[in-house]
């Protein structure tokens, strides 16, 4: 039925109809009169502004009658009017970032399909939780999700993707917004996670900001620095940098042993932006000054444990005292920087962070921040480690089986702990009909990089070596790793089934264990339990394997040791 007001007080017809809509509309398109009664009709009959009487109305009607399906209904038509209302770019994008459920109610869409400035605190949280990001430092800059947000510039941008870089990895995506800042950081990432890259990006960065080396400016050294414990780790970081720097005309010269010091002393002296060293030939090559590093204001130490390890640590703190100590930065990260001056950067990566490290980073590094990934001293999840207690006599036959399994199509790298075991494994598996070849101390750098590029070339599918090869050396498509002799720590241990399952590929790693492996057994079954592998039952039940070796509980009795009574 139709409401009007009387005569005198009536309003225009228009404004009768669309008062009507707005009352039909609250009560869910029913008609007024079935649901007013007498006394509300009464009401509407003699008031003399139906507006005012349907608002005053809407509230107790909405009580009366609002079933579910007319409440999406009322949703969805608010929904279309919205997203139809001429808005500011801003409000749009706004608007489309929240989406409505079946009951009308707003919900918020994955940060996969937001736009970087749409992100909430809550969705940066999810993300860093997606790729086990984890931070200790203030000030932090957001975490890139891919190369378009990481502000990297057009030139180093065109060379990532003519290199081949499709997406970052996780320690990419949180250190590289960090070395653009130019902060100091420490990096803590899983082997095979792309660490080379994530210092390399912000140091090109860097340097193509500054002047060419000039022959003036040569005599003053390099703009930046890299330390490796290895040479072989040294010239695959050389490789994957002049990948990058020949798009932007920066050159890169490597300082290791094995070759002629005075013929690298001389390319440095002719003029170079980047320097790849090992600690031992760049403190010698300091010491003679075939090398200087007055200008130096970006340093990596790329696998700084292992340096620690190999009892690099005075060396590497004798190139670090080398360089000018006026361009630290001030130990308050409160204190002002002087927008003038040029400060160092150092960047530290490592699998571990054992004292050594630390007291490195707190002698050398300023208010660093530290960027852990996954686990500290965990292999990536990528792999499938075995673990297999034998009989030192059943270790042959044992890889004779796997080697079998592997098929002549894929490569394996075999870890032994001794120059002649290498030697030995590799005629024994040369008789099977493998092409074996083998790296270790005892070969020259020209045979070691000839070992490795047939390695890399599938001339030979089987790598057998010594530790050495446990670190940092990039060998793609390796389908399996096998620890024929234990190594002595767990950090070796780790390091050497990462030559597996690198670069988001999945890979195997097995390891025979005897009982004079006892030494590593409490911290292997740790990481085995960790990264929810099997644990051999032999293993598992051990004494070595309950207590830390060391611990009181790993000793036996002294005489003076206080001993109580059972009942």
């Amino acid at each position: 039925g139709e409401v009007a007001g009387d005569d005198q007080g009536a309003v225009p017809r228009v404004q009768q109809d669309q008062d009507q809509d707005g009352l039909h509309e609250t009560l869910g398109q029913v008609p007024l009169l079935v649901r007013l009664g007498e006394h509300g009709r009464h009401q509407l009959r003699h008031e003399r502004a139906p507006s005012v009487a349907a608002a005053a109305l809407r509230p107790r009607l909405s009580r009366w009658y609002r079933p579910r399906e007319q409440k999406k209904a009322a949703a969805q038509k608010e929904n279309r009017v919205e997203l139809r209302r001429d808005t500011s770019p801003e409000e749009s994008t706004k608007k489309k970032a929240e989406m409505r459920d079946s009951f009308g109610m707003r919900v918020d869409r994955h940060w996969t399909d937001k736009a970087a400035e749409e992100m909430t605190e809550r969705d940066w949280r999810i993300f860093r939780e997606d790729f086990n990001i984890s931070y200790k430092g203030s000030r932090l800059p957001r975490p890139m999700r891919d190369w378009k947000e990481s502000k990297l510039g057009a030139r180093l941008l065109r060379a990532i993707d003519k290199v081949g870089y499709k997406k970052p990895s996780p320690i990419q995506m949180a250190t590289i917004p960090l070395g653009l800042q130019q902060r100091d950081v420490i990096g803590v990432a899983e082997t095979g996670s792309g660490k080379t890259a994530a210092f390399v990006l912000p140091m090109l960065s860097y340097i193509s900001r500054l002047p060419p080396i000039t022959d003036a400016e040569a005599a003053e050294g390099p703009y930046a620095l890299v330390m490796a414990p290895t040479r072989e780790l040294a010239q695959q970081i050389e490789r994957e940098t002049t990948k990058l720097s020949t798009y932007l005309g920066i050159k890169v010269v490597s300082i290791v042993g094995g070759q002629s010091i005075e013929e690298q002393g001389f390319e440095v002296r002719q003029g170079c932006e980047v320097v790849i060293a090992t600690p031992g030939r760049l403190l010698d090559c300091l010491e003679r000054r075939y090398i200087v590093l007055n200008q130096c204001n970006y340093v990596v130490l790329d696998e700084a444990d292992r340096m620690i390890d190999m009892g690099f640590e005075p060396q590497v703190a004798g190139v670090l005292d080398a360089m000018p100590s006026s361009n630290l930065k001030p130990q308050n990260a409160e204190e002002e920087l002087d927008e003038k001056k040029i400060y160092r950067t150092t960047y530290m990566f490592s699998a571990t962070m054992p004292p050594a490290v630390e007291r490195l980073a707190k002698k050398y590094l300023r208010n660093p921040v530290v960027v852990t990934i996954g686990t500290a001293g965990s292999a990536t999840g990528l792999v499938t480690q075995s673990v297999i207690m034998v009989k030192e006599s059943d270790k042959m036959p044992r890889l004779r089986k796997i080697m079998a399994d592997l098929g002549g199509d894929k490569t394996a790298v075999v870890f032994c702990n001794t120059k002649r075991s290498v030697d030995d494994r590799a005629k024994d598996l040369e008789r099977l009909g493998f092409r074996v070849t083998t790296l270790h101390g005892g070969k020259s750098q020209d045979q070691r990089e000839i070992s490795l590029d047939g390695f890399r070339n599938r001339r030979f599918n089987v790598l057998v070596a010594t530790d050495v090869a446990g670190r940092g050396i990039d060998i793609p498509d390796v389908a399996h790793v096998i620890n024929y002799e234990m190594p002595s720590s767990v950090d070796t241990y780790t390091h050497c089934i990462g030559r597996t399952g690198r670069a988001g590929k999945k890979g195997l790693a097995t390891s025979f264990l005897t009982l004079e492996d006892r030494d590593i057994f409490f911290d292997l079954k740790q990481m085995l339990v960790q990264s929810n592998s099997s644990v051999p039952p032999e293993l598992a039940r051990h004494d070595a394997s309950k207590f830390k070796p060391g611990s009181i509980s790993d000793r036996p009795p002294k005489r003076c040791d206080t001993k109580y009574a059972s009942h």
